[in-house]
């Protein structure tokens, strides 16, 4: 629980701009840029549920309710600090009315997710940050180890789940690394579900190769692929450009969230 980590190993941070505060650990995996994107790129409509798999202390997810009103949100957090802090999270914002935090193994049978209220075809929107470390580089910090490190089945299995829960023509959104791109389009496939797949990349200056990749597919999609104008992070001196700025600072939707 919160509690164990000890008031001098958790720090309270404001992001988008102030909008939203969050207690985090200290150490290990810290909330950055990859949960404002990806909350940037998920669309939402009062009344659906979206699905926030592998949410941490529920940087996306919360990003996401505050910005769409009438909006339910599920965390699913692996680590029970993490958990115990996600939900404070959520009351802390004044969101414990639309955003749940439930300690779940993204990678647990069916039957477990229905116990915590997950049941097959319960959402309309996943949204996910799997961890993309491979496993020979694995961080000395748990907590950054198990949002960080993948195995080879990692993704499809992250896939797999999303597919379960969401209702025909629900999306999934994911943030990815830019070099593993090929695996999550390959993943998408094999889930045999998913189609209507558009990408994203991020990049962090202009002429930089992109670091990241948002990509947003359909259940039962059947649109081609689509390859966006990427986003640029910082200018030639490093300054943050006004697109960038607008998303992570104040809360703005990337083009993946049109609809």
């Amino acid at each position: 629980m919160a509690a164990e980590l000890g008031a001098d190993a958790v720090t309270e941070d404001a992001v988008l701009g102030g909008a939203l505060t969050l207690r985090q650990p200290k150490r290990g995996h810290r909330v950055g840029h990859d949960a404002m994107l990806l909350a940037a790129a998920t669309a939402g409509r009062s009344g659906e549920h979206a699905v926030d798999l592998g949410a941490g202390v529920g940087a996306a997810g919360l990003a996401l309710a505050r910005r769409v009103d009438g909006l339910a949100v599920t965390l699913v957090e692996i680590d029970p600090a993490l958990t115990a802090l996600a939900c404070e999270n959520a009351a802390r914002n004044g969101l414990a009315d639309r955003v749940r935090g439930v300690c779940l193994d993204v990678g647990a049978p069916a039957a477990a997710f229905k116990a915590a209220g997950l049941k097959a075809a319960c959402a309309e929107r996943v949204l996910m940050n799997p961890p993309f470390n491979a496993p020979q580089n694995p961080s000395p910090d748990r907590g950054r180890r198990l949002a960080r490190t993948v195995s080879r089945d990692t993704l499809g299995q992250w896939i797999g789940t999303a597919a379960r829960l969401l209702r025909p023509r629900g999306v999934v959104t994911l943030i990815w690394r830019a070099d593993g791109l090929d695996a999550a389009i390959a993943a998408l496939a094999a889930a045999g579900c998913f189609g209507a797949v558009t990408v994203l990349p991020v990049h962090p200056k202009p002429e930089a190769p992109a670091i990241r990749v948002l990509t947003r597919a359909v259940k039962g999609g059947r649109a081609p692929l689509v390859l966006l104008p990427g986003l640029l992070l910082a200018d030639a001196n490093g300054k943050p450009t006004p697109r960038a700025e607008a998303v992570l600072r104040r809360g703005a939707t990337l083009a993946l969230a049109e609809n």
